[in-house]
């Protein structure tokens, strides 16, 4: 087995070397479609962990309470990641927050609402700014750092707000002397008591990027709005050992105060990478399945190719039924160059798929996403594609009929 086996790929080896640009361009065509999958899911991988990595930061202590939805997930999740659409009909509320406050085990609790506004001072207007409304748990829960000032206090939460980094420059041009400055929003003044070092997220759990949004008192944020949509409430736990427990007593919690209403979800771990981590998934998958018709497409060329070789070989096919090969031999023998072709496009598309994942990586802050299931995956799918556009070509080569086929000339 292990002589016909080498007998096979030197063969195939000789065929291939024979017509070296017809067999690149067929290993070529796998290779495109293997090195966009590779790509895609490098890029999915490395935002998950991104994501994944942000909340280990914070801590495992960590359990989100979020609205859920009862339609499908893609639909859901498109709406709760769209601002237009998100959390519009959202039944958390502030009483919320101080409820779960009374929860044994809790040691923090920052609801987190989002608004979009124009932000005005005396110089600069900027529309469409996120103003995320919180309160004073929430530097506990979520670790900012504070450039210049400080954070919301008892002190100073009334009438006051906490800017981000590249905010800051947009509206003053400046970081460290908008401290006292005043903003207006909604026709309301606040005072500017902090500024955010610069964060540089660019992926967040909380679906917020710091370094654009101020930050204030979710009261002033109600005052202002003249309503708060709650996105999520962002709970710290005691220990790590009683979030099953902490998860029961809050939906028990929430469930008696919203007189049974169930229309919310609360997870920890890596389930609070949702809807975000949901919503690259699917866009991930859509891109897979994409970049999976141009592999099909590679696989319609080896099999093209690999009925070519037929054709030309047909003579030598004559020949080698006519020292005893059989049927089987001749179609493992054009079966193996199939996959030959097929696996060296796969190869071929690996290292193209991670070198322009690299070269992606020195302008996005995606760094590129290594994983042995994913290298087995792409050896797993050429091996398939080579065995299932292979197929047909060899067994048309192992039917031939030996007498005819000797009568063949090139």
């Amino acid at each position: 087995m292990a002589l016909l086996l080498k007998t096979h790929y030197k063969l195939a080896k000789a065929s291939i070397k024979e017509n070296r640009t017809r067999s690149f361009l067929t290993c070529l065509g796998i290779a495109i479609g293997v090195a966009s999958i590779i790509m895609i899911l490098s890029l999915t991988g490395s935002i998950s962990n991104l994501v994944k990595s942000e909340i280990g930061g914070i801590g495992n202590d960590l359990v989100v309470v979020r609205p859920s939805s009862t339609k499908d997930s893609i639909t859901s999740v498109v709406e709760e990641l769209t601002s237009a659409n998100s959390f519009q009909n959202s039944n958390l509320s502030i009483s919320d927050v101080d409820t779960i406050k009374k929860i044994p085990n809790v040691v923090a609790a920052a609801p987190i609402a989002i608004s979009n506004n124009t932000i005005i001072t005396e110089k600069n207007t900027i529309n469409s700014v996120t103003i995320l409304g919180t309160n004073l748990d929430f530097t506990s829960i979520e670790p900012l750092s504070i450039r210049y000032g400080a954070f919301l206090t008892e002190a100073n939460e009334e009438k006051s707000i906490v800017l981000g980094h590249t905010l800051s420059l947009a509206l003053f041009n400046t970081i460290n002397s908008t401290i006292g400055k005043t903003v207006t929003i909604m026709g309301e003044k606040y005072m500017i008591v902090g500024v955010l070092d610069k964060v540089d997220k660019t992926v967040s759990f909380n679906n917020v990027d710091y370094d654009n949004a101020a930050i204030m008192d979710i009261d002033n944020l109600e005052k202002a709005t003249g309503s708060v949509q709650i996105q999520q409430i962002n709970i710290k736990a005691a220990n790590t050992d009683s979030l099953p427990e902490l998860k029961k007593n809050i939906i028990a919690s929430l469930t008696e105060q919203k007189h049974g209403d169930t229309n919310f979800s609360v997870t920890y771990g890596d389930d609070i990478t949702h809807p975000a981590g949901s919503l690259f998934n699917i866009i991930s998958g859509m891109l897979a399945l994409v970049a999976g018709i141009s592999l099909i497409v590679g696989g319609i060329g080896v099999m093209n190719i690999m009925l070519v070789s037929v054709a030309e070989r047909t003579h030598e096919i004559g020949v080698r039924k006519a020292v005893g090969a059989s049927g089987g031999n001749i179609l493992m023998q054009f079966l193996f160059e199939a996959l030959i072709l097929s696996i060296l496009g796969g190869l071929l598309g690996m290292v193209l798929g991670y070198f322009f994942a690299f070269l992606l990586s020195t302008i996005t802050p995606f760094a590129p996403y290594i994983s042995w299931k994913i290298i087995v995956i792409t050896i797993l799918t050429v091996i398939m594609i080579g065995i299932l556009f292979g197929i047909y070509p060899a067994i048309k080569a192992a039917n031939k009929d030996s007498i005819e086929s000797l009568k063949h000339y090139r």
